[in-house]
């Protein structure tokens, strides 16, 4: 992070020193120069957003959309941690409120959270088990390309 904003700074530095160093004749005009130096600066300031744009932005939403998904897949029995610390086992599920009961400790008390409170799910889910054929592990090249058997012996 701390790379990515030097490199920011010394963009716009190079950005502000293009501007002030436009060619200039004696009448104190620019030149037709000065308009090469216009399109370079806004190509500057287009990369330096999409910078920002894919090193912050992007993957920010994608890691709310990770999270929203995994609230909204919350099941009655799923082990969970709340952004607080507390970690229980999820009794029963409100949709109208928008919230979840959590049961916590060996004395069983029952406390009510809103889903935003979860933090992590720590419950593993069994997932599908995919075909005998997809689960073979087959050399690949490079570039994912399947090898020949004939290349392989030699």
């Amino acid at each position: 992070m701390k790379r990515f904003i030097t490199l920011l700074s010394a963009a716009s530095a190079a950005a502000f020193a293009l501007t002030s160093c436009a060619p200039a004749n004696g009448n104190g005009q620019q030149q037709a120069g000065g308009m090469n130096n216009m399109w370079l600066i806004l190509l500057l300031y287009a990369a330096i957003f999409a910078a920002i744009y894919f090193f912050m932005i992007r993957p920010n939403s994608k890691r709310k959309k990770q999270e929203k998904a995994m609230r909204d897949n919350l099941e009655i029995g799923d082990e969970i941690t709340t952004i607080g610390g507390i970690v229980g086992k999820v009794v029963s599920i409100k949709e109208d409120t928008d919230s979840f009961v959590l049961e916590t400790g060996a004395d069983r008390t029952k406390m009510q959270f809103k889903r935003w409170a979860i933090s992590t799910v720590d419950t593993i889910k069994d997932e599908p088990e995919k075909s005998t054929a997809s689960t073979e592990t087959k050399s690949k090249g490079f570039f994912g390309k399947k090898k020949d058997s004939n290349e392989e012996k030699k």
